[in-house]
């Protein structure tokens, strides 16, 4: 006999010895009056394995509906399965495919949990994650508020990266393939950190375990709140300095204008490089000497701060065709209208991070990992799901929420 198999047993004869969960022969609940009409048997699945558990019976008459008392105090209404089993069906789901996340199981406690019960486990405790992660943009108030001593630095970073979707999700959507269908949609991820101190070298060096993420597929509008709501949590008004860091997307500055007013705005500079590189791969195109050249020198002016410098060299090269014209048109405006954002040599010099790494590595981690894996294809409200339960995880916030979804 396993011990898988004695400690099933043993966990039976324990919740089976408190009579059911008897309340008397009437009860109220929600304003109803509920009668006792005896015991029924449910069998349940844990990390143990299969175990049945007797509960006393209350029926409503009236109302027509009848309930278990028991089945809210052991946190399986609803449910054939424990809230330990669950728990590690969304743990898997959130990390692996279903259909590995079933071996998974099997392999590591012997369980024949089908592929199916674990997406729909995961996509069910991924809604509840994405309440508790702020998905509902509840008030603020005191109790949800992170209780941290004032910090020099907070960073609010937020960028983009596509999810491969079902037809159905991105018909009659633009996309960028040849035949000018979508075929992803656009997770929006953020993330907040906390940095107080500097290396030996002056660079900047994130506080441990202090970046959360949050993300979804919905509009810059909706997603506004929700990074706001985050960067509330985590205390942002008690920061001394506030960081936005992103790339050139609109949708991006126009957040940190509405919601961080006043806070200090940072173009990436590994994505600032991207744009004087589109302009060298045009003009000189297989001349690899010229463009190393060319670019080397950019390099330099803008790790300065000196995007004047950046913008005259441009405006200095001669396109041979229209295209050519239009890509350098496009990359001055791209400087000019964020050089405020890429004085890298002030922002080095106050010790604050000039990319966004963290976020970068977020959405390789955080989306890419899960979501983006060979022939995947996602609705959006499934992968609303998933996102919300790799955000809480990565977050640290796996024991916050399963605390806070029992007490719900």
């Amino acid at each position: 006999m396993s011990m898988h198999t004695v400690g099933a047993g043993l966990l039976e004869k324990l919740i089976n010895s408190d009579d059911g969960g008897y309340q008397g022969g009437k009860m109220l609940r929600d304003g109803h009056g509920y009668e006792f009409m005896g015991y029924r048997d449910k069998e349940v699945l844990t990390v143990l394995g299969a175990i049945k558990v007797r509960r006393a019976y209350y029926y409503d008459r009236e109302g027509k509906k009848g309930f278990c008392p028991k089945d809210k105090a052991l946190d399986m209404e609803d449910t054939s399965f424990s809230p330990g089993l669950r728990r590690v069906m969304g743990r898997v789901g959130a990390y692996r495919p279903f259909g590995l996340g079933h071996e998974d199981i099997k392999e590591m406690v012997g369980l024949d949990v089908s592929a199916k019960e674990i997406e729909r486990m995961s996509h069910k405790l991924g809604e509840q994650a994405e309440s508790f992660m702020g998905g509902q943009v509840e008030v603020l108030s005191a109790d949800n508020v992170v209780s941290v001593k004032t910090v020099p630095k907070m960073y609010v970073c937020m960028d983009g990266t596509g999810v491969p979707m079902v037809k159905s999700e991105v018909a009659n959507r633009q996309g960028k393939g040849e035949d000018g269908q979508a075929r992803t949609r656009e997770v929006k991820l953020g993330c907040v950190f906390t940095q107080t101190t500097v290396d030996k070298e002056g660079r900047p060096v994130r506080d441990e375990l202090s970046t959360s993420y949050i993300g979804a597929i919905e509009t810059a509008a909706e997603f506004s709140k929700r990074i706001n709501w985050e960067a509330r949590r985590r205390g942002i008004d008690s920061a001394n300095t506030v960081c936005v860091i992103g790339d050139g997307a609109p949708w991006i500055w126009n957040i940190a204008d509405e919601y961080f007013y006043g806070a200090v705005q940072i173009i990436d500079l590994y994505h600032a490089r991207e744009h004087y590189w589109n302009v060298a791969k045009v003009v000189f195109g297989n001349d690899k000497g010229k463009m190393k050249n060319w670019t080397e020198k950019r390099r330099r002016e803008l790790d300065n701060g000196e995007v004047e410098k950046v913008i005259k060299a441009i405006e200095r090269l001669s396109p041979a065709t229209e295209s050519e014209k239009e890509v350098c048109e496009r990359e001055i405006g791209y400087f000019d209208k964020n050089k405020k954002r890429m004085r890298y040599d002030d922002f080095r010099r106050r010790g604050l991070f000039v990319g966004s790494g963290v976020l970068e590595a977020g959405c390789r981690t955080v989306i890419g990992q899960r979501l983006k894996q060979s022939g995947m294809h996602w609705s959006v409200k499934g992968a609303n799901n998933i996102i919300a339960l790799r955000c809480c995880l990565f977050s640290n916030r796996w024991e916050d929420f399963w605390e806070n979804r029992i007490c719900a």
